[in-house]
C-alpha cells in the first residue's frame, strides 16, 4: 500500500521507520482512549490493510480525527527518538542556543530541547506522500487534517528550567523546550473533532470551502470533513460500522457511554459477574507491598442487538393473535 516516495524513504531511513511505526501505534491507542465511551470506539480490524476498515473510506469526522491523531503520533514518536539520541539524522533542537527571556526573566538555553522540526518534516514527507498524488476533495481533507495533527504537537511544548546558584538560589537559569504528555494532544484534537467544520470542493476544483456559508472558515489547527457520519448503531460492512451490540454501557448515565445513547434505544441486558482484585494492601519495610485477593460482585450492562426480521414478524403475529382473541371475547353475548 506504499507509494514510490514512501518505499524510497523506507530504504533510506530504516531506523526512522521503527519510530514511525511506534508513532502510528501511539495514535491508535490515543484514539481508542478518546472514543472508548462512544458508539464508534476507534476499533481496529485484524488482517485489514487499512487498520480501521471501511470506516476510513468516507470523509467523516471520525476519519478526520484518525488522520490527525496518526500524524501527531508520528511527529511525537520521532521527536522523542531524536531527543534520546536514538536516530542518526537528528538530535536536540540546534536553534535553541544563547539567551532568551520569559515572564520570570532571562535564561540560558541549555539541556536538550525537543526538535519537533525534524519529526514534523519527516511526517509531512512520508504521511502526506500518498495524498499528494491526487487532488480530489478527500486528499485535500486528509492533508489538512494531517497538518492539524502536526501543529497540535508543536502547540503542546513547555519550558523546563533548572536553577543554578549558591544554596539553591536561582541566579542563573538553564531552560529547554520539552513536549508535554501525548494525552494533551489527544484531548486537544478531540475538542477539534467536536467542533469540526464540514467542507466541500470549490468550483475550480483547487481547494476547500465551507459547506455552510454561515460557518467560519477553518484554521490550520481545525479538523475538517465533508461527509456525515453514520449513527454506528447497527453493524454495516459497507459503512464500516461495527454496531454496538454487546458493548458495555453505564446504567443511568446521560453521557455518550450511557445505555440510552450507546444502545440506540434497543435496551440492554444485565449480568452479574465476580471480579478478583487486590485489597487491604500494606507496605512492608523497606520495599515490599503485600495485598490480599478480594472478590467483588458487580452488575455489568451490555447493549442488546437489533431485533431480527424473523423475530419481528413473530412478535407481530403474536400481537395480532392476542388482539383477535380479545375481540372474540368482547363480541360474545
Amino acid at each position: 500500500g506504499l507509494v514510490g516516495k514512501q518505499r524510497k524513504m523506507c530504504r533510506h531511513y530504516p531506523d526512522v521507520m521503527v519510530w514511525l511505526r511506534e508513532g502510528a501505534r501511539l495514535g491508535v491507542e490515543e484514539c481508542q482512549y478518546q472514543f472508548q465511551d462512544h458508539r464508534w470506539n476507534c476499533s481496529t480490524l485484524h488482517r485489514d490493510a487499512s487498520v480501521f476498515g471501511k470506516s476510513m473510506l468516507k470523509g467523516t469526522r471520525e476519519a478526520a480525527f484518525v488522520y490527525s491523531i496518526s500524524s501527531a503520533g508520528v511527529v511525537y514518536s520521532i521527536t522523542s527518538a531524536c531527543s534520546k539520541g536514538e536516530l542518526l539524522h537528528c538530535a536536540c533542537d540546534p536553534t535553541k542556543r544563547g539567551t532568551s527571556k520569559d515572564s520570570k526573566g532571562e535564561f540560558d538555553w541549555g539541556g536538550c530541547s525537543d526538535s519537533v522540526r525534524f519529526g514534523s518534516r519527516f511526517s509531512r514527507m512520508f504521511v502526506d506522500a500518498k495524498e499528494k498524488r491526487v487532488s480530489d476533495a478527500r486528499a485535500l481533507m486528509n492533508l489538512h487534517n494531517n497538518r492539524a495533527g502536526r501543529r497540535a504537537v508543536r502547540r503542546f511544548r513547555k519550558l523546563m528550567c533548572k536553577c543554578h546558584g549558591i544554596s539553591g538560589s536561582c541566579t542563573l537559569r538553564t531552560c529547554w523546550l520539552a513536549m508535554e504528555d501525548f494525552r494533551r494532544v489527544g484531548d486537544f484534537l478531540k475538542r477539534k473533532y467536536n467542533g469540526a467544520t464540514q467542507i466541500m470542493m470549490n468550483q475550480a476544483g483547487t481547494g476547500l470551502i465551507v459547506a455552510n456559508k454561515n460557518h467560519k472558515h477553518p484554521t490550520r489547527s481545525d479538523l475538517v470533513y465533508f461527509e456525515s457520519s453514520p449513527d454506528y448503531c447497527i453493524k454495516d460492512e459497507e459503512s464500516g460500522s461495527l454496531g454496538t451490540e454487546g458493548r458495555e454501557c453505564i446504567k443511568g448515565s446521560l453521557g455518550t457511554g450511557g445505555c440510552d445513547i450507546m444502545c440506540c434505544g434497543r435496551g440492554y441486558d444485565t449480568k452479574t459477574i465476580v471480579k478478583q482484585e487486590q485489597c487491604e494492601c500494606k507496605f512492608h519495610w523497606c520495599c515490599l507491598v503485600k495485598c490480599k485477593e478480594c472478590s467483588k460482585t458487580m452488575d455489568v450492562q451490555t447493549c442488546k442487538g437489533p431485533i431480527s426480521s424473523s423475530a419481528s414478524s413473530l412478535l407481530s403475529s403474536s400481537s395480532l393473535s392476542s388482539l383477535q382473541t380479545v375481540q372474540r371475547v368482547l363480541n360474545k353475548p
